[in-house]
């Protein structure tokens, strides 16, 4: 079902996403299914590195031209081993006061480095090694912690950095996939996502100048330990070589809106970060 040129496309399962991120100002392409909860708990997604791809892109045939959002790069500042990787991944990288107030780093707060979480066939994410097209990637873990009758949110970030731009687009390909084929989701034991819904957004579709390619996720979260349903919200975005993401899981009292400005705020915030990192200057 086609609304006009930037409104819906239905091409899965599912309803009508009732909210989104910044990013993705009025998504182009519906997927996913509605599936229900299930039972508790831990990080899963929420500190994934990446797509959770388990075979390698293609090499990069592009012209170099495309897939650049509203960055005008400098190829000299663009990384190419993984030293230089990491190096701008600490720059890019979301902190607590990306988030905003309030938010506090958690334990452990940054992720190995050396781990890649890939969803197994049965909708259970585990840690693997990295995929070589990967020249590093990072995240950290956070949470606005409970008050005033109010649950905790756990949040979290990612950068990585890919060897090429079809390393990046083949990461948005697969979490769209993943969303698909498990729309529920166990993260760490006692921990579940579930009627999971995503939407995509090319750049300069819907007033999306931010990336070359926007994906957001929501959804349901329950905990063993928080209980739940509570909202859910992955956001990721794609520019050339790179992928930022960042996740929020709600918390008895908090509502949707106080998720999505959280999120909202650090993917802007690593996302001008990027743009200052790798962009021509004047």
């Amino acid at each position: 079902m086609v609304f006009g040129e930037t409104g819906w496309r239905i091409v899965a399962y599912g309803g009508p996403i009732h909210r989104y991120g910044v990013l993705v100002l009025a998504p182009l392409v519906l997927v996913a299914c509605s599936s229900g909860g299930g039972s508790p708990g831990g990080e899963g997604r929420s500190t994934r590195a990446t797509g959770g791809a388990t075979s390698e892109p293609e090499p990069d045939t592009t012209s170099g031209v495309e897939d650049t959002g509203d960055i005008d790069a400098d190829p000299a500042r663009l990384p190419t081993s993984r030293g230089e990787a990491l190096d701008l991944i600490d720059r890019v990288l979301a902190d607590p006061a990306s988030f905003g107030p309030d938010v506090t780093k958690r334990s452990p707060y940054e992720s190995d480095p050396a781990t890649w979480p890939v969803l197994r066939i049965d909708c259970v994410w585990e840690q693997h090694k990295p995929l070589s097209s990967v020249l590093a990637t990072r995240s950290r873990s956070f949470e606005v912690p409970a008050a005033d009758g109010k649950g905790p949110v756990r949040l979290s970030a990612v950068v990585t950095v890919h060897r090429s731009r079809e390393g990046a687009r083949w990461e948005m390909a697969e979490s769209v996939e993943e969303t698909m084929r498990c729309p529920t989701q166990q993260l760490q034991k006692g921990e579940l996502i579930g009627s999971l819904v995503a939407a995509t957004l090319p750049h300069g579709e819907g007033g999306q100048v931010n990336s070359a390619d926007a994906l957001t996720e929501i959804g349901q979260y329950r905990s063993s330990t928080l209980g739940g349903p509570f909202p859910y919200v992955w956001q990721q975005a794609q520019t050339l070589q790179f992928t930022v993401a960042v996740t929020g899981k709600g918390a008895k009292g908090r509502t949707e809106e106080e998720l999505d400005e959280l999120t909202n705020q650090a993917q802007a915030a690593m996302l001008l970060r990027l743009k200052s990192a790798v962009e021509k200057q004047s």
